[in-house]
């Protein structure tokens, strides 16, 4: 077996559980590579994107019967995640070369992991926590929308930011999880298509289709599993862990850029 095949299993893990634990998939994905030195075609948002193809295949087992009423019975929630997928489509197709080329870097990611780490601290201390997802309205699903957007940022977190403006909008915890994670499946998939159709017209990385499927399988898997775990977690438990987390992982990520000059 190959280092970077043994590599995108790693990275591939490290994206199943990051993606939908809020604290910044790409971050991880940037900052392993980084950190270990390693270069390459799992260093590039080509295999980012590839990674949260598994992830999306993830959503959309655990979450396919959510899609099947929304689509079937013409669910009010269909225009609602529409509008709500509107300011991350916008953002992805403005933005997403800047985004590649400037931001991804540790200090932006640090920071972003401090912001974010303040914001779930500050909702939950102000969300009163009493809203389903019926009980939404195109207002909400604009804000948490726009979070979304937000997310395009390195070390933001889309389920983190999404699922933080959901408690500013007094939904449950497991509620807006919930939310977060179907709103963010057709953004994911956008943004493999985009990126797919570029690897395809040579606008990509060159990439060994053998490393993108092991890392593929590995986020799928473990994605299935992360997303279990945390629609468990949050019937009883707060974001507070994670903000704290996401303080460390940035003092890390500090300590690190300080070491290597």
């Amino acid at each position: 077996m190959s280092t970077e095949i043994l590599q995108s299993i790693l990275l591939g893990a490290v994206q199943g559980v990051t993606e939908f634990f809020p604290v910044s998939s790409t971050a991880h994905l940037v900052l392993i590579p980084w950190a270990l030195g390693w270069h390459g075609i799992t260093d590039s948002m080509s295999f980012d994107i590839a990674l949260h193809v598994g992830t999306l295949l993830a959503l959309l087992l655990c979450f396919y019967k959510d899609w099947l009423d929304i689509l079937l019975k013409k669910h009010k929630l269909l225009m609602l995640l529409v509008v709500a997928t509107i300011p991350a489509a916008v953002a992805g197709k403005l933005l997403d070369k800047f985004v590649e080329e400037t931001l991804r870097t540790p200090l932006v990611i640090a920071v972003s992991l401090i912001a974010g780490g303040v914001v779930m601290l500050y909702v939950e201390r102000i969300g009163t926590k009493v809203k389903a997802i019926k009980d939404m309205d195109i207002y909400d699903c604009i804000i948490v929308g726009i979070a979304q957007a937000i997310a395009i940022i390195p070390g933001v977190s889309r389920s983190g930011i999404t699922i933080s403006a959901g408690l500013m909008l007094n939904i449950t915890r497991e509620e807006a999880a919930r939310f977060s994670f179907i709103m963010s499946t057709p953004v994911v998939g956008g943004a493999a298509l985009l990126h797919g159709v570029k690897l395809l017209h040579g606008k990509g990385t060159d990439f060994d289709l053998n490393v993108f499927l092991c890392g593929i399988a590995a986020s799928f898997v473990v994605g299935l599993i992360a997303i279990k775990l945390l629609m468990v977690f949050f019937k009883k438990y707060s974001l507070v862990v994670f903000a704290y987390y996401r303080f460390v992982l940035a003092g890390v990520i500090v300590s690190l850029l300080w070491l290597k000059q």
